[in-house]
């Protein structure tokens, strides 16, 4: 394995540690991490940056509502002025809720979702600014959580079902936000494929001294008539240069 490969895994290692940890993590644990790469102070230090701009801490917690916008604070605010009327438990309760759930008990699964709520939120800021709007993060792993409950059973300990529990919210928070950027790629690919046929279009238009066909462009541009009538069509028939008459 070359070294930028190793790089790359031992990074997302990392992440993946502090994910755990609360997000944060200790320079004690990078350095181990990177040891085999023998790296020096000033790439170490290049990963402390990265890692902070990723909202990690290092050796500290860091204040992740540093990292929201005007507009997510305040939704925020409200939306935890509603969970405060949530009833708070102690430790020992929370364990005895989870291995209630753990065992199927329906009234113990409910209690976890109302406990861990302000959890989600709490987790939600960890992927804020990455596209996706943190009320969306929130239903979503408020969805997880809500599954979630009803999978403890093949935990051992409380504190393993809390573990579950917390990575499914964060998972879930995670292929949202992969859904989230896949449909902006295609939406970005979509986008450049109806400019190329319009542009294609206006030029064989100022040749022709008209607009031209789907036919027409299909053979000045190799591609098939169904090709360029889909593209036409998903841009909503706002291609001026064609002349669609007879195929709608």
């Amino acid at each position: 394995m070359n070294n930028e490969i190793l790089f790359a895994k031992t990074l997302e290692a990392v992440r993946k540690k502090a994910r755990e940890q609360g997000n944060v993590i200790s320079k004690q644990q990078v350095e181990e991490a990177f040891s085999v790469l023998a790296l020096e102070e000033s790439q170490l230090l290049l990963v402390y940056d990265y890692l902070k701009k990723n909202k990690i801490g290092i050796d500290e917690n860091i204040d992740l509502d540093e990292y929201l916008s005007e507009e997510e604070k305040d939704y925020l605010k409200e939306y935890l002025e509603v969970l405060n009327q949530i009833e708070e438990v102690s430790d020992g309760e929370k364990e005895a809720y989870f291995l209630s759930a753990m065992a199927g008990e329906k009234g113990a699964q409910q209690r976890l979702i109302e406990l861990f709520l302000p959890k989600v939120a709490e987790i939600a800021k960890l992927y804020s600014g990455q596209g996706v709007y943190l009320e969306d993060l929130i239903g979503q792993g408020n969805m997880a959580l809500s599954e979630g409950v009803t999978m403890l059973a093949c935990e051992e300990s409380a504190a393993g079902a809390e573990g579950l529990l917390v990575r499914m919210i964060m998972d879930s928070m995670e292929e949202l936000i992969a859904d989230d950027i896949e449909v902006h790629q295609a939406d970005r690919k979509l986008e450049e494929k109806v400019n190329f046929l319009a542009e294609k279009a206006k030029e064989l238009a100022e040749e022709f001294r008209r607009n031209v066909t789907v036919k027409e462009l299909s053979e000045e541009l190799e591609l098939s008539e169904d090709e360029i009538w889909e593209i036409y069509q998903m841009s909503g028939y706002a291609i001026e240069d064609i002349d669609a008459e007879g195929r709608k």
